[in-house]
């Protein structure tokens, strides 16, 4: 076993135990892969102030995203297929994060159902992610379901109205069923140990989805249904309904734009995620990280402001924070973790990100989470909000 020290460790011991087509899915994007790529580079170009002399005792990277307590300013973010990374994937990422202290968010497009989660935390609160679907009654269905389960906030992403096209899943065949190329099944026969995980699991299909959709009972009718389902009619309107309906906290993911920003302020959300789904959707969007600091100029001082994409290392969640993220959520770091080593990797994972934080804030003056600001960034390295 070779040693793990970062993320990147964890990436490339994913991609040698991990089916090309399920490592492709998480680790790519749409079209030429331009914002995919800006969402971890631009963090790069921000340089840090390093201090000295200052009384390193008693760090805390301890904080409260959407009032909810957390070891760290850091959520799990809803990914798809997850548990085709590993056997039982999300019940695994869950249990990490469970114990390390910071949220969940399961996937509406998970392969373990939201029963499944709950039951394999003990009821622990996690964050159910939903898709809104031409169904309203399945919906309906699946916000009553996440109630049910305890979850304790519903992350309602808004910019999954449509497919972005991503090259790499069409040539490996991944669609629902699977149509895999004679590459991929030849690839797939290198992954015994995958194999093995599959192979004791009985859950391979959506299983929010299967067996709770009229006529939707494997694999083949899934797609079928699928292909129909995303709702390129979503609008404002939708999501009062589903805040009326959830009655909870919400959080709306898929945030990239001041006048998007100011509309979810005054759909009475509880926070917004600055996120383009991670380079996957809008190829040539602007990088998570660049479109933050406007954001939180404009309405942070209203709505409390998360970001996703691109955080590879706690130095990444360190300068989020410093530009005024109050949160933010790994989808990539964890499923590296997820593919490579299970629930112990997602824990490593998390141990590799607040290690870095807690070591980065300490060398740039501060001992509190809380303190943390765009001071400890130099100044004309970081994008900062137009006038």
């Amino acid at each position: 076993m070779p040693v793990i020290t970062t993320i990147e460790d964890l990436r490339v011991l994913a991609k040698k135990r991990v089916p090309r087509m399920f490592y492709d899915y998480a680790d790519s994007g749409s079209w030429t892969e331009s914002t995919y790529r800006a969402n971890e580079s631009d963090f790069q170009s921000i340089k840090l102030r390093q201090r000295v002399a200052v009384n390193m005792e008693n760090r805390s990277t301890a904080t409260q995203m959407i009032g909810q307590p957390v070891a760290m300013p850091v959520a799990i973010a809803p990914t798809g297929l997850t548990g085709m990374q590993h056997a039982d994937g999300e019940i695994l990422g869950a249990r990490a994060a469970k114990k390390f202290g910071i949220p969940f968010t399961l996937s509406t497009m998970s392969i373990c159902s939201i029963e499944d989660v709950a039951a394999g935390t003990d009821r622990h609160p996690f964050w159910f992610q939903l898709y809104v679907m031409k169904d309203r009654d399945f919906i309906e269905r699946l916000i009553d379901r996440a109630k049910a389960a305890n979850c304790s906030a519903l992350v309602l992403t808004l910019d999954l109205q449509i497919l972005g096209q991503r090259h790499k899943d069409l040539k490996n065949g991944l669609s629902a069923p699977p149509k895999p190329t004679l590459a991929t099944i030849l690839n797939l026969m290198t992954k015994p140990r995958w194999g093995l995980g599959m192979l004791g699991t009985k859950r391979h299909g959506f299983g929010n989805i299967v067996g709770h959709v009229k006529g939707v009972e494997n694999m083949g009718s899934l797609s079928e249904w699928t292909a129909k389902q995303f709702d390129p009619g979503l609008n404002w309107g939708d999501v009062e309904w589903i805040k009326k309906r959830w009655g909870g906290k919400l959080i709306l993911k898929g945030i990239q734009d001041v006048e998007d920003a100011k509309l979810a302020v005054n759909s009475g959300a509880d926070a917004l995620i600055v996120s383009n789904h991670g380079g996957r959707q809008l190829d040539g969007a602007e990088s998570s990280i660049r479109a933050l600091p406007q954001i939180v100029d404009t309405v942070g001082n209203r709505i409390e402001v998360h970001m996703d994409g691109g955080i590879r290392s706690g130095q990444d969640v360190l300068k989020a924070r410093a530009l005024g993220a109050k949160g933010t959520y790994i989808g990539r770091s964890f499923l590296y973790g997820l593919g490579a080593m299970g629930e112990e990797g997602v824990t490593k994972a998390l141990q590799i990100i607040h290690r870095e934080l807690d070591l980065t804030m300490a060398f740039c003056g501060h001992t509190n989470i809380e303190t943390v600001d765009k001071g400890i960034l130099l100044p004309g390295t970081y994008p900062v909000a137009a006038p």
